[in-house]
């Protein structure tokens, strides 16, 4: 850091009288080589070789990104406002290159969503003193010692005639290296493409402004649609209400989950229990929370899912609602992502509890008060949604309780790259032994009204986590190009046994399928299936339960014959 000061000192020295055209050349050389790192040592370590034509792919590179920041500060008209974003970008660039180099995170559009839909209880669980640092340094300093550069006043077009010339001259050199390196530049652009979100401050920007137009383009069409079509009951209620759980876990990885063969025991209650089925191959749809969870409750598969046009469409719960279904969302992270819009909500501040509530988030635990009381009264078939904070880093060891740390030491800080593998590896762990006790005791208590109601839960995490494999830590990388384990998730299913017996599930015909490859696309149509609803979108080959279903109270005779199973099209 204190070479990166004399460096970023000498340059804004060297700028004091500089013209305007030296100045945004010398302030977008001070973004390539100081804020840049992770984005050149990915580009070389991608299309670095031995010969002149790799060397001059990378100088043409160089130029080419040196060139296009250079324009855009120059196409401001006036010397405040060439100032005022030189500021504020030196504040993006210092905060967005934080987080590349740190975590090897990608600043695309899904980054950016997520960053929008955050709180400022993830923030803080993502602050520590070295990013503080970073950004005083690299960030606040520079955006005021910019304000003592001495721009000269010329003549209006003097200084149009000077910046045209420039700008002409560096897209010709840029140009020609272009063309000078196409077939490089076609690899480059084509199999490399999480590379360019790593470049700052240009990649957070970009991504900015397309949310921004994709919002724009979207704002006009409020009117909520629902392609799925109407959604009904194929037999009749019960005796006994229907009470399923969906607990939306976050940030667990199937890699260090004990159902799916982890040599380590994070799963010690749940693996003593026979009555569950652990579905072992399953994948996410995406890589962060802002576009899996809306998908594991849309009807679209993941190949058709747009998360941009998601909040116009009717879900799951609006299809559950819609069949007289009781739907409540418990929220303990940064919201639903707009799938609860139209459901019960209840969210958990952390000042709700001081026992469960000692961090910027509760203990998942809080979303069980008042669960008994709740089961004693219900009446009617019911879902409720746990949407928990999980897993979720950099703080794990904030997401369990002191008892709960089996697996030490354990990495307490937020800065992840102070600690050992060992440490984080650890913590995260600690995390997956509080989420196995937490479905343990969800299935406890409905066990516990089992002579009054009829109970399931099935689980699925929102996507996997990276515990500095590769030198990558958390998650949100593009899905192409993410690793495995920030895709591949843990998934179960558990019935009582009242439910079992009238829904005619068979237990060991759902373990036998266990081992398929299955995903978040099944969600949607698994949970109409339990819970005896049907639309136009259900489709059976997507029910992991249909093919393992006998004769019952869902008996299949029971169903409409017009409500064909097929997936729907995705309307544009």
């Amino acid at each position: 850091m204190p070479r990166y000061r004399l460096i970023l000192l000498a340059i804004v020295r060297a700028l004091r009288r500089a013209s305007p055209v030296a100045f945004a050349f010398g302030i977008s050389l001070l973004w390539l080589t100081l804020y840049n790192s992770r984005f050149w040592h990915e580009t070389i370590a991608a299309m670095w070789r031995p010969s002149f034509e790799a060397a001059a792919f990378l100088a043409s590179v160089f130029v080419l990104a040196l060139t296009l920041r250079a324009v855009l500060l120059l196409l401001l008209p006036t010397r405040f406002l060439m100032r005022l974003a030189a500021s504020a970008l030196f504040v993006i660039a210092s905060v967005s290159s934080w987080f590349t180099q740190t975590y090897g995170a990608i600043m695309d559009k899904d980054m950016l969503r997520n960053v929008l839909e955050t709180d400022a209880a993830e923030v803080s669980g993502l602050l520590n003193p070295d990013l503080m640092a970073h950004v005083l340094i690299l960030g606040l300093a520079p955006a005021v010692l910019v304000w003592t550069i001495r721009l000269p006043h010329k003549p209006w077009g003097v200084q149009l005639r000077q910046r045209v010339l420039a700008g002409l001259l560096a897209f010709t050199v840029a140009t020609g290296g272009i063309l000078g390196c196409s077939r490089d530049y076609a690899v480059y652009l084509r199999e490399y493409k999480p590379i360019r979100f790593t470049l700052s401050p240009a990649a957070p920007v970009w991504s900015a402004l397309e949310l921004i137009a994709q919002g724009n383009r979207g704002a006009e069409r409020d009117r909520l649609a629902n392609p799925a079509g109407a959604s009904t009951r194929v037999a009749p209620a019960g005796g006994r209400p229907f009470v399923l759980f969906v607990v939306v876990g976050e940030t667990a990885r199937a890699a260090n989950f004990q159902l799916g063969g982890y040599s380590r025991a994070t799963n010690p209650a749940l693996s003593r229990r026979h009555d569950l089925v652990y579905f072992s191959n399953a994948t996410s749809c995406g890589t962060s929370t802002a576009f899996s969870v809306p998908c594991m409750f849309y009807h679209l598969s993941r190949a058709q899912f747009d998360p941009d046009e998601a909040g116009r469409y009717a879900n799951l719960l609006d299809a559950l609602q819609d069949a007289g279904i009781q739907v409540e969302w418990r929220d303990n992270n940064a919201g639903c992502k707009g799938v609860c819009k139209r459901t019960e909500t209840i969210t958990y501040p952390a000042e709700r509890d001081s026992a469960l509530c000692p961090n910027s988030y509760c203990y998942d635990e809080i979303m069980l008060d008042g669960r008994e009381e709740r089961l004693r009264t219900v009446t009617r078939d019911t879902v409720i949604v746990f949407h928990q904070i999980g897993s979720h880093g950099p703080a794990y060891a904030e997401r369990y309780p002191p008892r709960f740390e089996i697996f030490k030491p354990a990495c307490r800080t937020h800065a992840l790259q102070r600690c050992t593998s060992e440490e984080v590896v650890n913590a995260y762990d600690n995390t997956l032994v509080y989420t196995d006790y937490l479905l343990s005791r969800q299935m406890e208590l409905l066990e516990r009204f089992s002579d009054r109601l009829d109970g399931a839960l099935i689980y699925a995490s929102d996507h996997g986590e990276s515990l500095g494999e590769q030198g990558i830590y958390l998650h949100g990388l593009p899905y192409a190009f993410a690793p495995r384990v920030q895709k591949e998730i843990p998934m179960l299913l558990w019935v009582s046994t009242s439910y079992a017996r009238r829904a005619g599930v068979d237990l060991e015909c759902l373990k036998s399928h266990a081992s398929r490859r299955v995903s978040h696309d099944f969600l949607y149509h698994t949970i109409l299936g339990l819970a005896a609803t049907r639309n136009s979108a259900y489709s059976p080959e997507l029910d992991l339960t249909y093919p393992c279903r006998g004769p019952s109270r869902l008996s299949r005779s029971h169903e409409s014959p017009d409500l064909t199973p097929a997936l729907i099209a995705p309307i544009h």
